[in-house]
């Protein structure tokens, strides 16, 4: 599953920041599937080294979390079940990925991906959805071990992972104006204001972002067959679309795609309950838009 598919796009960057702004270099490109892109400002001598490492780092996170890649990280894991000696970045995500299961309840579970597979192939969903279940996997820095039959996908947190990465990455270089967009959002310094958009109701508003990061998943922007394309083998979407702005592109990401399937009180609990939290703007069936 190409990553950028499980969404609309429903963050776009009409980069209408402060005038200062107007003259911000940008790179754009392809990444996980999707449109990309870098702004930042300052300087070409500094600007020009940063974005070229930028884009090797984004063609390392490919290569350890691509599903299309055989030779990937996590197909070798699908294939055989285990991943031994990974990558410390592989391991930051597993840890990234528990803690989103654990906040939502379940309602964010990497092994989804069989259950994924078996609705756009017609294969026995009963059969997928007895290989879902993260609590089964075992990971810790020197082997990630699948249950049999299991498989992990990481959409809905690695284009958030690869964002926080490069812009990490950035600020090293001394930058302190920077827009990454990998999927999602991570801003450093701003401001920088963004279009919210959802797939059947189109334009709702602006959301401005500085030092902080947005994320929005949308399941109706893609189906499979009569299902929507955010999966889980209990809970159904309930909302058009969401919005989350937190710390980090990674949380963002991750709790997006999770609180599409949340009802509003189980949402608004888990916005009281984390400090990394923003806003969370939910779009009903019905185009209401709710922020929290």
């Amino acid at each position: 599953m190409t990553l950028s598919r499980r969404r609309f796009l429903t963050i776009s960057a009409g980069f209408a920041c402060a005038p200062g702004f107007a003259q911000a270099n940008t790179w754009q490109g392809r990444a996980f599937g999707a449109d990309v892109s870098i702004t930042l400002r300052g300087p070409n001598s500094q600007t020009k080294p940063a974005l070229r490492q930028a884009r090797a780092q984004i063609a390392e996170i490919e290569k350890l979390f691509s599903l299309h890649d055989p030779a990937s990280a996590l197909s070798q894991l699908n294939t055989t079940g285990a991943l031994h000696s990974p990558d410390s970045r592989f391991v930051a995500l597993m840890r990234a990925a528990d803690h989103a299961f654990t906040v939502t309840d379940g309602l964010f579970d990497p092994t989804v991906q069989t259950l994924w597979r078996a609705t756009a192939t017609g294969e026995n969903i009963d059969v997928a959805q007895r290989a879902v279940g993260w609590r089964r996997v075992r990971f810790d820095a020197q082997k990630i071990a699948l249950d049999k039959g299991q498989a992990l996908t990481f959409n809905g947190i690695a284009q958030g992972f690869a964002t926080d990465e490069v812009a990490q990455r950035l600020k090293a270089h001394g930058l302190q104006n920077v827009l990454v967009n990998i999927g999602e959002y991570r801003a450093i310094g701003g401001p920088w204001r963004l279009g919210l958009s959802d797939p059947s109701w189109g334009h709702l508003g602006t959301r401005t972002v500085t030092d902080t990061a947005i994320a929005t998943s949308s399941p109706g922007a893609m189906s499979l067959g009569c299902a929507d394309h955010i999966l889980h083998p209990v809970a159904q979407p309930q909302w058009s679309t969401v919005s989350v702005e937190a710390t980090t592109a990674t949380l963002a990401d991750s709790l997006s795609t999770a609180l599409v399937l949340a009802p509003l009180d189980q949402i608004t609990t888990i916005k009281q309950a984390s400090r990394d939290l923003g806003r969370v703007t939910l779009v009903s069936g019905q185009g209401e838009v709710i922020t929290i």
